[in-house]
């Protein structure tokens, strides 16, 4: 049996450097502001990786998915799959124990890619449109009420953090903050894609589970330089260890095409 850890509470620098963005608005710098809403967004973890043939297509869907205003969508490139002939340059361990933990508390036999994590309470390929629709479907109806976190940066400025009274009940919260790179072309050299250029999207570079909330008023502000131009940032509130998501939120650059 494989045992990992699940981080708490501490910083985990995934690959480069990690860091905050501004919205772009005519070629200038402005402050970015993301609202809460009662009705969504909604979160789709993608767990993927360049030596595997079968994600292309997984990928291509979150590119689509990364567009709505609704859905927080996410690309976690794991590393159990380097020794096959490509070393994906996105892949660590920290994103492939993410994904070890997700597997106990869905209870998987075993992890897999492509894989798309809804909401914390259910997975599939992401292959097909198909399921995943009926997954979110499925989240909306158990989590009618959200606590959706407000996310604001002024230019330059660090990345705050809001979050209203929301009543938990006896079991806690993690907040968990991911940033991430908008979009990489990679041309693969070597393994199972070997030949082709790969599109990604949203591909966190770093995430940290910020605290462990009890529902009251809280107030968090990242390091100013903690988001590079260009990344977004997106906030995730889901049940202690890796449960259901009972509220997310994204502030991302404005990018033309």
């Amino acid at each position: 049996m494989t045992k990992f850890l699940i981080p708490r509470r501490r910083s985990l620098l995934v690959g480069a450097a990690a860091a905050a963005g501004a919205t772009m608005i005519g070629g200038k710098p402005e402050s970015a502001h993301a609202r809460s809403t009662a009705e969504g967004p909604w979160a789709i973890e993608l767990f993927t990786s360049q030596g595997c043939s079968s994600c292309p297509p997984s990928d291509a869907y979150l590119g689509g998915l990364a567009k709505r205003s609704d859905i927080v969508a996410l690309s976690y490139h794991v590393d159990y799959w380097d020794y096959i002939g490509w070393k994906d340059p996105f892949a660590t361990r920290a994103t492939t124990e993410r994904q070890r933990a997700y597997a106990r508390v869905l209870k998987q036999r075993y992890v897999y890619t492509p894989e798309m994590v809804v909401e914390g309470i259910g997975h599939d390929t992401g292959r097909e449109r198909g399921p995943i629709e009926g997954l979110l479907g499925d989240a909306k109806r158990r989590s009618p009420q959200r606590a959706t976190p407000e996310l604001s940066r002024a230019v330059d400025g660090p990345l705050t953090i809001k979050l209203a009274a929301f009543p938990l009940g006896d079991q806690p919260a993690d907040v968990t903050l991911a940033i991430y790179d908008r979009r990489h072309s990679t041309p693969v050299a070597s393994g199972e894609n070997q030949g082709r250029m790969l599109e990604n999207f949203n591909i966190v570079r770093h995430f940290e589970v910020l605290a462990r909330w009890d529902g009251s008023v809280a107030t968090w502000m990242s390091d100013a330089g903690r988001i590079q131009p260009g990344q977004g940032a997106a906030v995730i509130v889901q049940r202690a260890d890796h449960g259901p998501v009972i509220g997310c939120n994204k502030l991302e650059p404005m990018v033309s095409g």
